[in-house]
């Protein structure tokens, strides 16, 4: 078998067979395959596609490229969420501790952020002392201890994905449904959950720029979950403004802190309750919907789920008393206000120009050795639908830069105001199941 054959047949819309599509994946990973077949490949698949066939095998064989984790020791059903990224995007944080505090076992493999998209692990380690690299015997003896763990994934957990996954960011393969569905998939299923939430998100801030593309791809995902015997679930989550009003490290750790403790904004508090209370229904410990949100609510009214994120962040190292007087958490040298120039209702807030604008103050990475600055980033003072007055407060830029006048401007620029009263779109637009 050769690399060449199956990247003419992949270029002429041929269906690979799964002998070809394992010939790939392992030669790749074992350097056998070098990286410029395996550019050619994806761009084949870029334009050609692939069918629910390929997709699952895809996956499969990227999932056994390396170790997987057997968390079959572990009583109950482990449950994991993975979002497909978008700017301000703290919820793990939120509904991992509160799904726990329910008595569902969460184990969770996440990554850290790139560009205008912020990592779960980065946020994470605004606390100090956290660690998020544990061995598998530690992740899994931290399960069974507090029922959660939220690490980084281990380097041999899914070496093929890795190698994949940084080709496509310089090949121009990113977008690719197949190649985004079984990158992801592979990484979640190696990680040895039972069932898994997607939140797929959609809009300006996201991958998936329509509602179409998100729907595609969190259809995809979910079939291939299902087609590996995983209780496999999406939901389609709106991306078009930040979620919540913090963007940026410690300042969206002091908000998931703030919603455990009743006192989020209504688009977190919506998406957690919504999450939640699909991922109890995964585990089975409610009968419906309905009774899964009032577990959730119940949750953080009576503060067991801030209870348990001081009970993970203390079993990996974290300092707790960051946690319970979030004061502690250092602040940035500068907090520049960004203020209306004109009266008129928030029509939109472009969450990709917010990203990167918190990027460029200290809080994201535009390659992989940038050093994060933890206390850097953008609380927004208002959302989609708020009415604003001239000279008013819209957002809030936290930098210990000098010289970021034009970041202030784009901020400025990222709001839209109408004269008209704005309908404010729901959080999740769909659930996929």
């Amino acid at each position: 078998m050769r690399i060449v054959d199956i990247i003419e047949k992949k270029r002429d819309g041929g269906t690979l067979s799964e002998e070809e599509i394992r010939f790939f994946v392992g030669g790749y990973a074992k350097g056998e395959v070098p990286d410029y077949q395996a550019s050619a490949l994806c761009m084949a698949i870029l334009f050609r596609g692939m069918n629910k066939e390929e997709i699952a095998v895809m996956t499969d064989a990227m999932m056994h490229s390396g170790e997987t984790i057997d968390l079959s020791g572990i009583e109950g059903v482990k449950v994991d969420k993975h979002s497909t990224g978008g700017v301000g995007d703290k919820t793990s944080l939120v509904v991992g501790p509160l799904v726990s505090a329910c008595g569902a076992k969460v184990a969770k493999m996440s990554g850290r952020g790139l560009g205008h998209t912020g990592g779960t692990l980065d946020k994470m380690e605004s606390v100090p002392g956290t660690n998020i690299f544990e061995t598998d015997e530690a992740f899994k003896k931290q399960l069974n201890e507090i029922g959660i763990a939220i690490i980084g994934q281990t380097a041999d957990i899914n070496p093929a994905d890795k190698k994949l996954y940084a080709l496509r960011d310089v090949t121009g393969t990113v977008e690719s449904i197949p190649l985004i569905a079984s990158s992801i998939m592979s990484k979640k299923l190696a990680a040895g959950s039972d069932a898994i939430l997607l939140d797929v998100k959609f809009g300006s801030g996201a991958f998936m720029k329509t509602f179409e593309r998100a729907k595609e791809l969190a259809n995809e995902m979910v079939e291939i979950g299902d087609s590996l015997n995983r209780d496999t679930r999406a939901i389609i989550t709106d991306m078009d403004q930040p979620l919540g009003l913090a963007v940026g490290n410690s300042l969206e750790v002091i908000e998931a802190i703030n919603t455990l403790n009743g006192k989020g904004p209504k688009d977190l508090v919506e998406l957690a309750l919504e999450a939640g209370s699909i991922m109890l229904e995964q585990a089975h410990l409610v009968k419906d919907h309905e009774e899964g949100r009032k577990r959730i609510q119940k949750a953080i009214d009576d503060r067991s789920g801030f209870k348990k994120l001081c009970a993970l962040f203390e079993a990996q190292g974290g300092d707790v008393s960051y946690l319970k007087d979030p004061d502690k958490f250092e602040k940035a040298k500068f907090a520049i206000p960004v203020l209306a120039s004109n009266e008129g209702y928030v029509k939109r807030i472009d969450s990709m120009e917010i990203g990167v604008s918190a990027m460029k103050l200290g809080a994201g990475r535009a390659t992989m050795e940038d050093k994060i600055d933890m206390s850097a980033g953008i609380v927004l003072a208002k959302k989609v639908g708020d009415h604003v007055k001239k000279g008013e407060l819209l957002a809030t830029c936290y930098t210990n830069k000098y010289g970021v006048d034009s970041v202030i401007s784009d901020v400025h620029d990222a709001f839209s105001l109408s004269k008209e009263k704005v309908n404010v779109q729901p959080i999740v637009h769909a659930y996929i199941k």
